[in-house]
């Protein structure tokens, strides 16, 4: 196989999101970032060029943390992590929350696990549930122990 120039150097990895589906975004923001010690992402920048240019609609805004934010989607970011200036938007680890109709029914198919640092699994825990977390169960298996826990709508995540 002959290498062309773009196929000689190393593939770039791709920028990704773990995208939640939620019915209230802010909420879950919040939690998360309170959660991960993580930060909402601020998009007022973006939303207000966006409503000059007639380019979003008023009542697709709310204002959350007196700034102006998306109605439906939400993201948060680590805060070591880049990001862009100009929209708010992280270039790095995020978790992004969008508003859904439907009401969660099912186990996950996907899932955050937390890792407490050494001696603090229960402590974590505890602060976890002050911000609206609850415990599903505890789990002691050969391989681990960890707490199987819930966040504010019900999505499952484990604490180790």
């Amino acid at each position: 196989m002959t290498q062309t120039p773009e196929s000689s150097s190393a593939p770039v990895p791709l920028h990704w999101k773990l995208v939640v589906d939620c019915s209230n975004p802010q909420a879950q923001a919040d939690f998360w970032a309170a959660a991960l010690h993580y930060e909402v992402e601020d998009n007022n920048a973006l939303i207000e060029r966006l409503l000059e240019l007639g380019a979003l609609p008023r009542e697709a805004v709310v204002e959350f943390h007196a700034r102006l934010a998306f109605r439906d989607l939400v993201a948060v970011r680590h805060p070591a992590d880049p990001y862009d200036p100009d929209s708010g938007t992280g270039l790095g680890r995020r978790l992004l929350f969008q508003r859904v109709p439907e009401e969660k029914t099912v186990k996950n198919r996907l899932h955050l696990d937390l890792h407490a640092p050494e001696g603090r699994r229960e402590a974590e825990v505890e602060r976890l549930r002050a911000l609206g977390a609850r415990v599903q169960r505890e789990v002691k298996e050969p391989s681990g122990q960890w707490t199987v826990m819930e966040d504010p709508e019900g999505n499952e995540f484990c604490l180790q």
